[in-house]
């Protein structure tokens, strides 16, 4: 059983949580491997394979550094999902979830893989950037570890164990949630499926509009 009342902050995972880009995030990556005579991925495969950091999921995508770059691949498939960012919605009961969070007087941060610059940007363009007291993305393009980012979070809010509960859509929010000493939950609506979150652990659900009833 959850309980938010027990919770001083929600950490929010943005990419696949928040924001429901898998359709885009999916054709970028079919473009990408079209281009390089490799197979496409259904949407299934891809949230079967999908990773952090990104090079091992383009990897297993069948993807060849060897013979070029993975910085090259994955500006290309940034100035992508740039270019297309604008067709993405929130998730469907996010606005509510969120306001729903704040009626409760509890606040709330954004902790993401996605580059700082551009998550602001995107945040505050669903009208969504009054909801959260930190917006936290990386340095560079590349999607790697947001552990280190975490503890950052973590020590700038001065919270202690058990005292944050992190929400998001992969493994990789579990695990940060684990070193940082936040509590978690995922919602299967993003990168990953079900059947592999369900291996987290954690509790588990379909749709933010499911977590609803344990405000």
């Amino acid at each position: 059983m959850i309980h938010f009342n027990t919770y001083k902050h929600i950490i929010w995972d943005w990419n696949g949580t928040l924001l429901d880009d898998l359709e885009l995030c999916v054709s970028l990556i079919n473009n990408i491997l079209t281009e390089r005579n490799l197979p496409e991925l259904s949407k299934e495969a891809y949230q079967n394979i999908f990773t952090f950091p990104v090079i091992d999921y383009y990897k297993e995508a069948g993807l060849n550094f060897e013979t070029e770059s993975f910085e090259e691949v994955g500006r290309i498939w940034m100035d992508g999902y740039e270019e297309n960012k604008h067709t993405c919605h929130v998730m469907r009961g996010a606005k509510n979830f969120l306001a729903k969070i704040k009626s409760l007087h509890i606040r709330q941060s954004v902790l993401s893989a996605y580059s700082q610059h551009t998550l602001v940007e995107i945040i505050k363009s669903h009208g969504l950037l009054d909801y959260f007291d930190h917006v936290k993305g990386l340095d560079h393009i590349y999607a790697t570890s947001k552990v280190g980012l975490g503890k950052e979070l973590m020590a700038a809010l001065q919270l202690q164990e058990g005292e944050a509960l992190l929400i998001g859509d992969t493994l990789h929010d579990k695990d940060v949630a684990l070193e940082i000493g936040a509590d978690c939950i995922l919602v299967a609506k993003g990168h990953q499926s079900f059947e592999r979150l369900t291996a987290s652990g954690v509790p588990v659900f379909h749709s933010l509009e499911e977590v609803l009833p344990y405000l």
